[in-house]
């Protein structure tokens, strides 16, 4: 096996017995050793000291040797600084764990102190687990429901606020224009525009046009948890697009139509959903194919 082969092997530390004596004969072998060793002892808050060149040359060469043969040293050198800067960049890169969803997908993510988020649709997930239990921070773009484990504190970094707690269970929405925090275990802190407001279980806070809001809540968990769409005297043409959201439906309905709604609609069956939705409003509802629905007044 060659030099080049045993090295790649002894890096993933997968050598036989018999490569083991191999690579120990080489003439460099304990300098890559070194490497190893400095690379392990090497943080991002210190300053890599760099030996002379004189240094790695005596190095390089053999003891033995009496003549230098300088192209054998400038090869072993290129090959070592290759090595070394692997080995850096191995060992100093950032574990930055990304998660995405898609239109009707939630996704489940254990944090490596067993903290759980659930994570709703159309929503992203981003934190850097080298460091995780001395900076529980993560970056959300979307919605998710969080419980904590006790431990640092956790931020949760949004484009409209930051919130921090210590353990607890929460959902954080930020998404478009919205941006609202629910509190329904322990105590959570949300920063926004330099203000804070502490949110202890059942209370919500939602920040709209700039100006925060806290109120009450009376649920133990989000209801898109539990598969539902929760609404209260909103407008039919939000319940319609809510409907698109979940089904990947196009809807058509009265441009007309100019009513409220309060109730819910279910996300696993189109039919009860459109039930939900029309019967209370005296409307009718016609289901054209898989992807489309015609809603209809049936006084017209």
């Amino acid at each position: 096996m060659d030099k080049e082969q045993l090295v790649k092997k002894w890096l993933r530390n997968d050598l036989s017995e018999t490569e083991s004596k191999a690579f120990n004969t080489l003439e460099d072998a304990d300098l890559y050793k070194e490497i190893i060793e400095e690379a392990q002892r090497f943080n991002g808050n210190t300053n890599a000291k760099v030996e002379s060149f004189d240094t790695l040359d005596g190095k390089l060469v053999s003891k033995k040797s009496t003549s230098v043969n300088w192209i054998k040293v400038v090869s072993s050198l290129a090959a070592i600084l290759v090595v070394g800067f692997a080995l850096f960049t191995l060992i100093n890169k950032d574990e930055i764990n990304s998660f995405k969803t898609d239109l009707a997908q939630n996704e489940t993510i254990t944090l490596p102190d067993n903290s759980t988020v659930n994570l709703n649709e159309l929503s992203q997930l981003e934190y850097d687990g080298s460091n995780w239990n001395e900076n529980r921070s993560l970056d959300l773009n979307g919605e998710a429901f969080f419980d904590v484990e006790k431990g640092k504190r956790f931020d949760v970094n949004t484009e409209f606020g930051k919130v921090s707690v210590l353990g607890t269970e929460f959902n954080v929405l930020s998404r478009d224009s919205i941006f609202k925090v629910s509190c329904y275990e322990g105590l959570v802190q949300v920063t926004y525009n330099n203000d804070k407001v502490k949110l202890p279980a059942g209370t919500e806070f939602i920040l709209s046009s700039g100006k925060g809001l806290k109120s009450n809540i009376a649920i133990a968990e989000p209801y898109w948890l539990k598969n539902m769409s929760v609404f209260e005297d909103v407008s039919f043409k939000a319940v319609v697009e809510e409907l698109e959201k979940q089904y990947n439906v196009k809807v058509q309905y009265p441009s007309d139509l100019n009513i409220k709604f309060t109730g819910a609609f279910e996300h696993n069956n189109l039919e009860n959903a459109l039930k939900s939705v029309s019967n209370p409003l005296n409307l009718t509802y016609t289901i054209q194919n898989t992807n489309e629905v015609v809603i209809r007044n049936e006084q017209n």
